[in-house]
C-alpha cells in the first residue's frame, strides 16, 4: 500500500487559513487596520464599495515597506513581529502569525502601493488568488495603500453566503468601532460608496466614545481608574439609569487589543446587580494594562479571546474599582451618619416607656367609622374637600362614568360613533348637574366605607371569625357581567366546567402580531402622523440595519427622514409617522427595539425576519401590567383573541391561557 499522507500545496493551505481568518469583509478590515497600527500609522483611511464586496481600501501613513518586504509579506508565516517562540509571550503588536495577508490574497485580488519614509520611490504589487501578477516601481506617498478587490471572487459559494450590503456594513462599522476605541490617538476616516460615515480626530478616550456614539453619551459616563502591581484599569462605565435592554455598548481592551471576556463581564454585572433591572445591560469601556507575559492571545484565530494568568485577582480589582466609581458619583444610595448636619438620634431608654402619658389617646377613635356613627365628631368638618366616590356591584361610579377610547381595541367606526357624542357639550355635564342638585350642592352622595368591609360575624359556621385573619390578601378585582379583571393584568372568565385565566398583555401581543405580520405583506401599512416628530440618533451600524429592512419598516407604518452630521458620524432619524396601533409616546423606543431584533435575525430567511419584526412591534404596542382598561375594551380583547386560529400561545411560545378545571379546584379546596 502506498503512502497516503502528503503535504498540502501552499495555495490549498492558504485557502484553509483564509476560511478561519477571513470570514467576511469586516475580517479583512480588522487585519489590515491592525497592520497599519503596527506600522506606526497616525492617520488611517478606509474606503469601501458595496460593503466591502467590491473594494476594501486601507490607506495609512505608516513606515511602509521595501519592494522585497512587500513581496515577502504575502507568503505564509512571514512576519516582522516575532523571531522565536518566546516572543509570543512578549507581544506588543496586534499581529504576529503572518497569516492575515496571505489569507486575504487567497480569496481576493490585491493591489498594493507602498513606500518607506526614507525612500524616494515605492513599489506597486499586484496579486490574484495568491498568484503573483506584477511588481513595478511606483511614485507614491510614504506609507501603504492596499486595495482588496472582489472579495471571494474565486469562491462563489463563500460569496453567496455574504449578507445584504446593509448587514455587512453593520458588521464593518462594529469592527471599526472596536479599532477606533482602542486607538484614540489615531485619526480615522471611513467612507462607503463615497459617503463619509466617520471622521474621527485624535483625542482622549472620552472624546473618541462621543465621536462614535454621539455627544449625548458623554453625560452618562463615569470614569474608572485604578492601578495595582497586577493590572492597571482605566475607562468608563455608565450611570445605572442609562442602562439599556438592548444594544448596550460593552468593550474590553487589554494592552491595546480588543477582547471578549465573559468572566470579567460578570464582574461588571455584579456591580450593577441591585441598581438596574435584570434584563438591562450597562454600557462600559474598560482598558486593562498587564504584563504581556501574564496573558496568552494565541488561543483563537481572530485573537479576540485572551487567557489571563491572574483572572481571579483581576476580577476582584475590577469589581472594587467599579463599585468605588459608582459610589463616588452617587450611583449607589448610601446613608452617611458622620455628616455635620445629620439629625441627632436619641439613645433608646426603656424607662421612658413607663413614663409616657397614654391618657390623652382616644381609644374609641375609628378611622373607618361612618359619619352617622361618629356623631358630632365630623360636624365641624363639612367644609373639607369631599373624598372620592366609591361604587359597588355593577353600578358604575360617577367619577368613572366617562368612557375612554383606546384605538388599539376599537375599529374606526366605533371611534366615530363615540366621538360624535362629544359634539354635544351640554350633555357632558348632565349627570354631574343632576347629582349635585339632588342633594348637597357641595358634594356628591357617596356610599359609606362600611359597605366594603367584611362582616366577620356573618362568616360560615365552619370558619371561626379569628381564622379570617389568616386568609391571603386578594388583589383588586373588577367585574362586568361574566368577565373579571384581576390586578389589572389578568382576565378571568368561566368556561365549560373550568375557570379560565388570560394574560392580558400576552393576549394583546398575539392579536397585534397577527395584524402587523399581515401588514408586512403590503407595501405601506396603516400609520398615524405625529404632531411633534421624535428624533433618534443612530450609529452607522444601526443605520445600515435600518436600510436593510426599509421595506418592512414602511409596511409596518413608519415614515422616517434621515440627516447626517458628518462631523459626529451619527445619523439623525426623524419619525414623522408611526404604526396606527402604537401609542404616541412609544414610536422611538419601538423603532430601536425593531433595529435590535433585526440585527439579531440578520441571517434569517425573509419570512422569519418579518415575523421577528412584527413580534417586536407587537410587544412594544401591547398594553402593560397595571394599565387600567375599560370593561368594554377587555371584552373586545377577549373576543378578538378567541377568534384567532391559535389563541393559546404567543408567537415566541409563551402561554396566554390558563384553564383550571373544576376537579382541580375541588381537589385543592
Amino acid at each position: 500500500m502506498s503512502d497516503v499522507i502528503q503535504l498540502l500545496p501552499d495555495s490549498v493551505a492558504n485557502q484553509i487559513a483564509a476560511g478561519e481568518v477571513i470570514q467576511r469583509p469586516a475580517s479583512v478590515i480588522k487585519e489590515l487596520v491592525e497592520n497599519s497600527i503596527d506600522a506606526g500609522a497616525t492617520q488611517i483611511k478606509i474606503i469601501l464599495r458595496d460593503a466591502g464586496k467590491t473594494l476594501i481600501q486601507v490607506v495609512d501613513n505608516g513606515c511602509g515597506m521595501s519592494d522585497t518586504d512587500a513581496r515577502l509579506a504575502f507568503e505564509r508565516h512571514a512576519t516582522s513581529k516575532i523571531r522565536q517562540a518566546s516572543d509570543l509571550f512578549e507581544l506588543h503588536t496586534m499581529g504576529f502569525r503572518g497569516e492575515a495577508l496571505p489569507s486575504i490574497a487567497a480569496v481576493a485580488q490585491i493591489d498594493l502601493r507602498t513606500m518607506r519614509r526614507d525612500c524616494q520611490i515605492g513599489t506597486h504589487l499586484e496579486l490574484a488568488a495568491s498568484k503573483f501578477v506584477s511588481q513595478t516601481p511606483d511614485a507614491c506617498a510614504p506609507g501603504s495603500n492596499l486595495a482588496v478587490k472582489n472579495l471571494f471572487f474565486n469562491f462563489p459559494a463563500r460569496r453567496k453566503f455574504l449578507k445584504k450590503d446593509a448587514v455587512e456594513l453593520g458588521h464593518i462599522t462594529r469592527e471599526f468601532e472596536r479599532l477606533a476605541l482602542v486607538n484614540p490617538s489615531v485619526e480615522f476616516e471611513l467612507y462607503h460608496n463615497d459617503v463619509n460615515l466617520y471622521q474621527l480626530l485624535p483625542g482622549t478616550m472620552r472624546q473618541r466614545i462621543a465621536g462614535l456614539f454621539g455627544k449625548s453619551i458623554d453625560k452618562q459616563l463615569i470614569p474608572v481608574e485604578t492601578e495595582t502591581p497586577l493590572v492597571k484599569i482605566n475607562g468608563f462605565v455608565c450611570l445605572p439609569e442609562f442602562a439599556r435592554k438592548r444594544n448596550a455598548q460593552q468593550f474590553f481592551f487589554v494592552n491595546g487589543r480588543n477582547m471578549r471576556h465573559p468572566y470579567f463581564h460578570k464582574a461588571v454585572m455584579n456591580c450593577y446587580e441591585e441598581l438596574i433591572a435584570a434584563e438591562h445591560q450597562p454600557n462600559y469601556f474598560l482598558n486593562f494594562e498587564v504584563d504581556p507575559q501574564t496573558i496568552d492571545v494565541n488561543i483563537h484565530p481572530t485573537k479576540s479571546e485572551i487567557k489571563f494568568e491572574n483572572e481571579q485577582p483581576i476580577w476582584q480589582i475590577l469589581s472594587a474599582a467599579i463599585r468605588e466609581s459608582l459610589g463616588k458619583f452617587n450611583a449607589i444610595p448610601a446613608l452617611d451618619f458622620d455628616k455635620d448636619d445629620a439629625p441627632e438620634i436619641p439613645v433608646f431608654d426603656p424607662s421612658m416607656a413607663e413614663r409616657l402619658d397614654l391618657g390623652s389617646l382616644d381609644s374609641s377613635y375609628n378611622p373607618f367609622a361612618s359619619a352617622t356613627n361618629k356623631g358630632d365628631n365630623l360636624s365641624n368638618n363639612r367644609d373639607e374637600t369631599p373624598s372620592p366616590s366609591f361604587s359597588s356591584g355593577n353600578e358604575p361610579s360617577r367619577l368613572n362614568s366617562r368612557q375612554t377610547f383606546d384605538p388599539r381595541f376599537s375599529t374606526p367606526g366605533e371611534f366615530d360613533s363615540r366621538s360624535s357624542h362629544l359634539n354635544n357639550w351640554d350633555k357632558l355635564y348632565a349627570d354631574f348637574q343632576s347629582a349635585t342638585t339632588a342633594g348637597d350642592p357641595t358634594s356628591i352622595h357617596q356610599p359609606t366605607p362600611e359597605s366594603f368591609l367584611v362582616d366577620e360575624t356573618a362568616s360560615s359556621p365552619g370558619i371561626e371569625a379569628s381564622a379570617l385573619n389568616t386568609l391571603p390578601e386578594m388583589g383588586p378585582i373588577s367585574q362586568s357581567g361574566g368577565l373579571l379583571q384581576l390586578a389589572n393584568r389578568y382576565l378571568v372568565t368561566i368556561g365549560n366546567d373550568s375557570l379560565i385565566l388570560v394574560d392580558r398583555h400576552r393576549a394583546h401581543v398575539k392579536i397585534l402580531f397577527e395584524r402587523f405580520f399581515s401588514s408586512t405583506r403590503s407595501s405601506v401599512g396603516e400609520s398615524q402622523q405625529v404632531l411633534f416628530a421624535d428624533i433618534v440618533e443612530l450609529t452607522p451600524a444601526q443605520k445600515g440595519i435600518l436600510d436593510s429592512i426599509a421595506p418592512e419598516i414602511k409596511s409596518l407604518g413608519y415614515e422616517l427622514e434621515f440627516s447626517h452630521a458628518s462631523d459626529e458620524g451619527i445619523f439623525r432619524c426623524e419619525i414623522r409617522a408611526i404604526p396606527a396601533m402604537l401609542p404616541d409616546n412609544n414610536g422611538a423606543e419601538a423603532l430601536m427595539k425593531i433595529i435590535a431584533d433585526a440585527e439579531e435575525g440578520s441571517g434569517l430567511p425573509e419570512e422569519d425576519l418579518r415575523r421577528r419584526l412584527a413580534l417586536s412591534l407587537a410587544q412594544s404596542a401591547a398594553i402593560r401590567a397595571n394599565h387600567i382598561q375599560q370593561h368594554s375594551d377587555a371584552e373586545r380583547l377577549l373576543g378578538q383573541l378567541f377568534a384567532l386560529p391559535d389563541p393559546s400561545y404567543t408567537p415566541d411560545g409563551k402561554p396566554i391561557i390558563l384553564q383550571i378545571p373544576v376537579s382541580e379546584i375541588a381537589r385543592r379546596l
